[in-house]
């Protein structure tokens, strides 16, 4: 009875499962794949033109001051909180910023002082030098006057006239001798008040002062340190006069500087406050171009206010120069414009356009061949629409960028189109159930085939 059952009924089933299983091995599951296309739409909106580069925040104004002696630093000023100079302190106009040892300086003053005094007592004696050689100008002039008188009377011998004379001249001399002396001790004077002057100005500079009102923005010497004064001055401070107005100098390719112009409105932000816009404006281009590794690239200084300080000198800035607005225009991603189908995915339309661009951009094209005139100009392009599941292209004229949107007209196109922008593939297609006791042959059901 079992074996009767075994035969009429179990038999068949598993016949029945061999079959399924090859019809399914022989025809897979699901349907046939279609291609299916990353898409987007014609939008309607505002765009702005932008010119991007990198830049670096400057204070308006930097003042690095010096020293123009030599010496150890002994101290270091205070601020106007009564805190010692350092980075970040505010100062004014005068306020001390360090103390050089002033030592030998005082030194120099002190012998310079007494130099000056000895110039004075050197005036002092040429002075009393020329009473003695007046008066003895006055003496010699009475003898030669009598030695003309009695030499009238032939009583006065020639040698004792001839003396007289000699005198006499020689006094008229020494008068201009004492005159010469008295010069020379009053230049002496001069030159040692200029040495005296030239002593106490060293002396001065001993004592670092702010030319400025402004922040320390580096402070390049410690209490100890000695500086060394030789044909260059020494630095000792960095000082920005102003915060509250800052620069940001700009690098900007040869290609883009054509649309700088000063008064141009900019935008830029910093890592330092991600999410958060400044403005600012182009104050100057500079002329000095540089070259590196055949580059050429200009200096663009931005002009921007910093009320509230919250810019800090040398953040990097990722800068925009707005160059063009164009408001309510037909925009469209960038990528629509760079990728273009198969032939076999449009319509004979389209792929007689494609057909056309293969025989253009081959290498070896036959001399004197005609162009079909379907190849975009320069100032045009080429997008593909899809409608009623096939791609139909559309001829556009490009306007203004802003490397992610840009700028199309004509050909037709509308808000609200449906633009193919790649293609988009399934890895993966649902398979038929199948009961694990069954065996399975030709083992490609579960496969899906790449469109």
């Amino acid at each position: 009875m079992l074996s009767r059952i075994l035969k009429y009924f179990v038999l068949p089933l598993g016949l029945l499962g061999l079959g399924l299983t090859a019809w399914n091995g022989w025809h897979p599951a699901g349907d046939p794949a279609t291609p299916k296309f990353r898409t987007t739409t014609v939008k309607r909106g505002d765009l702005v033109a932008t010119i991007s580069a990198t830049g670096t925040l400057e204070p308006e104004e930097v003042i690095d001051v010096g020293s123009q002696v030599a010496g150890k630093i002994l101290a270091f000023g205070k601020d106007q909180a009564g805190q010692p100079i350092d980075y970040g302190s505010v100062v004014t106009q005068g306020l001390v910023l360090a103390q050089i040892d002033d030592a030998l300086y005082t030194a120099d003053v002190a012998q310079a002082k007494a130099q000056l005094m000895q110039a004075q007592a050197g005036l002092e004696r040429a002075e009393a030098d020329m009473g003695q050689l007046k008066a003895k100008l006055t003496q010699t002039e009475r003898a030669w006057k009598r030695a003309q008188q009695l030499d009238l009377t032939k009583v006065l011998a020639q040698t004792d006239y001839d003396a007289a004379l000699a005198n006499y001249e020689v006094a008229k001399a020494n008068i201009e001798v004492g005159k010469g002396s008295i010069s020379q001790a009053r230049a002496a004077i001069a030159q040692a008040e200029a040495g005296w002057r030239r002593a106490q100005q060293n002396l001065h500079y001993c004592t670092i002062r702010s030319p400025v009102q402004g922040v320390i923005i580096d402070r390049r010497v410690n209490i100890g340190q000695t500086v060394v004064s030789s044909l260059n001055a020494p630095s000792l401070f960095l000082i920005a006069k102003d915060l509250s107005r800052m620069q940001v100098w700009v690098a900007v390719n040869e290609a883009d500087i054509g649309h700088i112009r000063p008064g141009q409105r900019v935008n830029f932000s910093v890592d330092a406050f991600p999410g958060e816009l400044f403005r600012g404006e182009v104050g100057k281009l500079r002329l000095n171009a540089t070259m590196v590794q055949n580059v050429v690239t200009y200096t663009v200084e931005v002009i921007t206010a910093n009320p509230d300080g919250k810019l800090l000198p040398y953040l990097t800035a990722n800068v925009k120069f707005l160059v063009s607005e164009h408001p309510g225009v037909l925009l469209v991603p960038n990528s629509a414009l760079r990728w273009q189908p198969r032939p076999e995915q449009t319509t004979p339309e389209g792929a007689a356009v494609l057909e056309a661009k293969t025989s253009r951009d081959r290498p070896a094209r036959a001399k004197g061949q005609k162009d079909s005139g379907t190849e975009p100009s320069p100032n045009s392009g080429r997008i593909w629409v899809l409608r009623d599941d096939s791609l139909h292209p559309y001829e556009v004229r490009i306007g203004a960028t802003d490397g992610s949107q840009t700028e199309v007209s004509g050909g037709g196109l509308e808000e609200g189109m449906t633009l193919a922008i790649g293609e988009q593939t399934a890895d993966a297609a649902p398979t038929t159930a199948t009961s694990p006791f069954m065996p399975r042959m030709f083992g490609g059901s579960g496969r899906s085939s790449r469109q």
